[in-house]
């Protein structure tokens, strides 16, 4: 017999924000998920010994079957209260099908395999980027990104990064954002939520691969950013859990920045 007890699932959950979102639900059942199941295993052994109340199951994002079986796990375990889609990769994978298919692609199959479980009260917190604001809005490619499984999506994005991953990167994060506006209206009828966070330069493994990568880009970064440091994981999560929680019950089909105030001062550089 299932029990009503709201279970707050997180992508990328063996990851730096996704564990850090993890942290703040200490009262809550927590279900995650991440592309290695030894990955998986090892991140839920190390929060159920700071005693919260955890499990977790592998899922390949991209794989419809797979996303099938994390979603009827996630039934068996009771009600479903939040998606936290912290999972994707950064342009450093210099792959232009992979990092859209990942970031783009893979966001939209959670959004609709998610949705046939949500109900009232229930939200979908989908991280995009500070990068994605430097996507300009732009009628021949944005029609693509909100419809990224349609036949020659890709091609269509690709013809704007200039062969570019890190690009790419930031036009699949611009897709976040309008798969969180294409969708309000669906999720709202079943008076659910739909909401997207955008990070700036969080210290997570990922972006401190970023960081070897592109030093004097970083570090311009870091000086052009207003409150004068990088983020941490945590910086984001609180957000996060704001926006899971009931005091967020008004706010949907939007974008939170959690950049420092960084962004508004790098456009340019873009």
């Amino acid at each position: 017999m299932k029990t009503q007890n709201n279970s707050i699932v997180i992508t990328g959950g063996a990851g730096g924000i996704g564990q850090a979102c993890a942290r703040t639900f200490k009262n809550q059942p927590i279900i995650l998920t991440d592309y290695s199941q030894e990955k998986v295993d090892e991140s839920v052994q190390t929060l159920k010994n700071e005693g919260f109340n955890v499990s977790g199951i592998a899922c390949d994002i991209t794989n419809t079957s797979d996303i099938e079986k994390l979603v009827n796990y996630v039934s068996e375990k009771g009600s479903f209260k939040a998606l936290i889609h912290t999972a994707g990769v950064s342009g450093t994978v210099k792959d232009l099908k992979k990092v859209y298919t990942i970031d783009l692609v893979a966001t939209e199959l959670l959004i609709d395999a998610f949705h046939k479980i949500a109900g009232q009260g229930s939200v979908a917190v989908l991280l995009s980027s500070m990068m994605a604001h430097a996507v300009p809005p732009n009628e021949a490619y944005d029609e693509a990104l909100k419809n990224p499984q349609a036949e020659n999506s890709f091609e269509t994005v690709n013809q704007f990064v200039n062969g570019d991953s890190d690009i790419m990167y930031n036009f699949a994060k611009r897709g976040v954002h309008l798969l969180s506006h294409k969708n309000a209206d669906k999720w709202g009828e079943k008076a659910a939520r739909i909401v997207t966070v955008s990070p700036g330069v969080i210290e997570t493994p990922m972006a401190m691969k970023a960081a070897e990568e592109h030093p004097e880009r970083m570090a311009k970064i870091k000086q052009a950013t207003p409150l004068k440091r990088n983020g941490q994981p945590e910086d984001v999560a609180d957000v996060v859990n704001f926006l899971v929680s009931d005091a967020a019950r008004f706010i949907t089909g939007t974008d939170i920045l959690v950049d420092g105030g960084v962004i508004q001062n790098i456009k340019n550089m873009y």
